[in-house]
C-alpha cells in the first residue's frame, strides 16, 4: 500500500523559487549582452547624452551654409556702410589722409576675403582611404580605420581630420592641417579690420551720436536771436544783417555748426559700433588664445590632452614634454610655412596660397636627431 503525502505548504515556496530562477536567468542574460568593464558614471552619462550629441552634430552640419552666408552678409554690410558714411567724412576732412586710409583699408579687406575663402574651400586634410598607412599610431573607433599622429575624428564631418583643431560652424568646415593657417590669419586680419574701423570711425560716431541734433528735433533757441509771432510763440530769427569790410549790406542764412543727422544714418552708425565691438572682443580673444596654442606647438584638442598628461605625470613626480614644441619662434615659422627663402612680406603680409609643411601623416618631434636642421634647411 502506497501512502501519498501532500505538502501543501511547500507549493508556494516552489512557485516562488521557480519565478526567482526564471527572473535571474533573464537578468544575467541581459547583463551578459550589455556588460562593459569600463562602465562608470561618466560612461553612462555619455550614453544618455548621445542622442543630444547626435542632434547637435547633425544640426551644426545642416545650418553650416547659413553661418557662412551670415559672415559674408555682415562683412559686406560693414564695408558698404564704411564706403557710404566713412569715406565722404574723411574725404571732406582730409583728402590726403583719406587716400592713405583707403589703401590700408583695402589691403585689410583683400586679406580678409582671401583667407576666409581659402579657409572655407580648402580641405583640412584626410587620411588616405584604402591604403596602408605605415604612420598610423591607433585605430579610429568611429571610422574603424588607421589613424596617423595628431589625427582626430570629427563627429560633424563624420571622418578623421589630419592635425584637427576643431570644427568651425562659421566656416562650415573643419580646421586642420590644410587650412589652419588660413583660419588663423582670417581672424587676425578681421580683428585688425574692425579695430581700424573703430579707431577711424570714433570721431564720426561721436559727432553724429552726441553732438549733432537729430532730424525732426526742435532747434535750440539758446544763443539765437528770437522774435514773437502772431500767436505769441518764440521763433528763431533765420536771417541776420551782416556788415562786411566794404560796409555793404547783405543777407545770409544763419548756418549752425551742428549738421542735422538723419535717423537712418544714426542707426547705421550704431549698427557698425555694435557689430565691430562684438567682433573685436570675440575674435580678439579667440585669436589670442589660438596664438598661445601655436606658440606652444599644439592645437586646441592637443592643448586639452597635454594639460591632462602634464597633471597626470606631475602626480608621479615626472614632467610631460610636448613632442611638437620646438620653441615659440620655430613653432610660428612652421605654422606659417616660412621656410627656406620665404619672407613675411610675400607670404604673410600679402595673401599667399602656399601649402603647409609636410603631408600631415608624419610629424617631426623634439626627439629627432636632425630636428635642429628641420624645417629651415
Amino acid at each position: 500500500m502506497v501512502l501519498i503525502h501532500w505538502k501543501l505548504k511547500s507549493i508556494p515556496n516552489s512557485i516562488y523559487n521557480n519565478i526567482k530562477l526564471f527572473y535571474q536567468k533573464i537578468y544575467f542574460t541581459i547583463r551578459s549582452l550589455t556588460y562593459n568593464h569600463f562602465l562608470d558614471q561618466n560612461y553612462a552619462a555619455d550614453v544618455c547624452m548621445e542622442p543630444m550629441f547626435w542632434f547637435v552634430d547633425n544640426f551644426t552640419y545642416a545650418i553650416g551654409p547659413f553661418f557662412v552666408v551670415s559672415v559674408i552678409g555682415l562683412t559686406t554690410s560693414v564695408v558698404c556702410i564704411a564706403y557710404w558714411i566713412g569715406l565722404p567724412y574723411w574725404w571732406n576732412r582730409n583728402p590726403h589722409l583719406c587716400i592713405l586710409l583707403v589703401i590700408f583699408g583695402h589691403w585689410i579687406l583683400v586679406n580678409i576675403i582671401f583667407h576666409y575663402y581659402m579657409a572655407v574651400t580648402t580641405p583640412p586634410g584626410y587620411p588616405p582611404e584604402g591604403e596602408l598607412i605605415s604612420e598610423a599610431v591607433s585605430i579610429c573607433k568611429k571610422c574603424i580605420t588607421p589613424k596617423p599622429p595628431r589625427t582626430h575624428h570629427c563627429s560633424v564631418c563624420n571622418r578623421c581630420i589630419l592635425k584637427m583643431d576643431h570644427h568651425c560652424p562659421w566656416l562650415n568646415n573643419c580646421v586642420g592641417h590644410g587650412n589652419h593657417r588660413y583660419f588663423y590669419l582670417y581672424m587676425v586680419y578681421m580683428v585688425i579690420g574692425v579695430a581700424f574701423v573703430i579707431i577711424f570711425g570714433f570721431d564720426l560716431a561721436y559727432e553724429a551720436l552726441w553732438l549733432a541734433p537729430i532730424d525732426g528735433d526742435d532747434l535750440e533757441l539758446e544763443g539765437h536771436p528770437v522774435k514773437f509771432n502772431k500767436s505769441g510763440a518764440l521763433i528763431p530769427v533765420t536771417e541776420v544783417i551782416i556788415l562786411n569790410s566794404a560796409e555793404h549790406l547783405s543777407t545770409a542764412s544763419n548756418v549752425t555748426d551742428n549738421t542735422v543727422i538723419p535717423p537712418w544714418k544714426r542707426r547705421a552708425i550704431i549698427y557698425m559700433a555694435l557689430i565691430n565691438s562684438g567682433v573685436l572682443v570675440a575674435l580678439g580673444g579667440l585669436a589670442s588664445w589660438h596664438g598661445r596654442l601655436i606658440s606652444n606647438g599644439e592645437t586646441s584638442i592637443e592643448g586639452n590632452i597635454n594639460k591632462t598628461e602634464f597633471a597626470r605625470l606631475a602626480s608621479y613626480g615626472r614632467i610631460y614634454v610636448n613632442p611638437y614644441h620646438f620653441g615659440s619662434r620655430k613653432n610660428w615659422r612652421i605654422f606659417l610655412g616660412l621656410v627656406g627663402d620665404r619672407s613675411w612680406f610675400w607670404y604673410v603680409i600679402l595673401p599667399s596660397a602656399h601649402k603647409p609643411i609636410g603631408d600631415g601623416l608624419t610629424w617631426h618631434t623634439v626627439h629627432d636627431e636632425t630636428i635642429n636642421e628641420w624645417p629651415m634647411s
